[in-house]
């Protein structure tokens, strides 16, 4: 298959070697940033100098190949899948964006290629494990879902290092959230429904964050009381944050809070991926609760470290592209997370990076590619 994979940077660098050495697929990555390109060629994949923002240039390249990643910032998401659909090939990408994908689907109806926004890990793997969950239930009543993307050794007063999109963080700080409250689907103020809880003995804080739900509010109407999503930080970052943001007024200004993070918040490879989900409801005439999580940290492998925020997005957006590729999703239009069951994720050559049981050490054969 051959795939046309846009965004150099750490993400699509992951993206690039997880599907390069797979075997199955020709990968091509296109940039303008050609420093970018030169590290990305090292793994031994074509690359080429693209202005993503020239639609008859980008279309003309799309033409090309069979399938277009998109792992560019959130804002270039409809302007990849408008041309997408015009190239008439398929489309993945990562956005946490609401609107984007909303569009996205608009711009799905009656195509004949796959429209799979939300690939990654929130939204992306989240949903479908919540999804798997939910399933158990005659009656679900709730569904709590909480993911963070952490630094291991936090020394900051924000407790925080940069350790994916600068753009995506800020985006999902400053826009409504999608959530089910009594039945019915509400929006919810970023930054609110402060929450504290802790796991393996370490203390947490969550709270309402945009674009993490995916598409499972709609997939879930009717069926569940309550449904939330909420990001992971460690204790006290929620208030800096609401301090810059509310009363700093830098929600309005979203450019300059994101070059003050990129210029004073150091980014880190030393970072882990927590996934908890909790489901309560009906069983067998019982109320009763299960629970999912996961822990995912930094490896070393054969192609040099590999940040735990890498793996996992690049793992969703891989897995997904792999189960279309083997014929295990839809063939055309709008394809939600939820259409890949937990199992067929978790058993795929990529998604087993999600599996705790699985030790990935260089020369192993997970993610030996990457």
């Amino acid at each position: 298959m051959q795939v046309i994979l846009l965004g150099a940077g750490h993400i699509g660098w992951a993206i690039a070697a997880l599907l390069h050495d797979a075997g199955d697929f020709q990968v091509t990555v296109a940039d303008r940033d050609a420093a970018a390109l030169a590290k990305v060629a090292q793994l031994g994949v074509a690359t080429q100098v693209v202005d993503s923002s020239d639609s008859n240039a980008l279309t003309s390249l799309l033409g090309r190949f069979d399938l277009v990643i998109n792992a560019l910032p959130y804002h270039m998401a409809i302007t990849i899948a408008t041309a997408a659909r015009t190239a008439g090939i398929h489309y993945f990408d990562l956005t946490e964006d609401v609107h984007a994908t909303h569009t996205i689907r608009d711009l799905a109806e009656g195509a004949t290629t796959v429209f799979m926004p939300q690939c990654g890990l929130a939204p992306g793997f989240i949903g479908i494990a919540a999804h798997e969950l939910a399933k158990r239930f005659t009656r679900v009543r709730d569904v709590k879902m909480r993911v963070g993307a952490l630094p291991e050794f936090p020394t900051n007063e924000l407790k925080y290092n940069l350790t994916w999109s600068v753009d995506g963080l800020v985006n999902e700080y400053c826009h409504p959230c999608e959530a089910i409250r009594g039945g019915k689907l509400e929006l919810v103020q970023a930054l609110e429904g402060l929450e504290h809880f802790s796991l393996d003995g370490v203390e947490y804080e969550a709270f309402n964050t945009s674009g993490g739900l995916g598409t499972l509010c709609e997939t879930l109407a009717g069926r569940v009381e309550s449904l939330d999503y909420k990001t992971v930080r460690y204790p006290g970052h929620r208030t800096l944050m609401k301090f810059l943001l509310e009363d700093l007024r830098l929600k309005d200004d979203q450019q300059k809070l994101a070059d003050l993070m990129r210029s004073a918040v150091p980014s880190t490879t030393q970072d882990v991926v927590l996934v908890f989900i909790t489901v309560s409801g009906e069983r067998d005439g019982q109320f009763i609760q299960e629970a999912f999580s996961r822990k995912i940290f930094a490896r070393d492998t054969r192609r040099g470290r590999l940040s735990a925020i890498q793996i996992t997005t690049a793992a969703g957006i891989c897995t997904a592209v792999d189960l279309m590729r083997a014929g295990r999703l839809p063939k055309a239009g709008f394809v939600g997370q939820e259409s890949i069951a937990l199992g067929d994720f978790l058993a795929n050559r990529f998604g087993r990076a999600y599996n705790p049981q699985v030790r990935v050490d260089a020369g192993s054969e997970l993610l030996a590619a990457a």
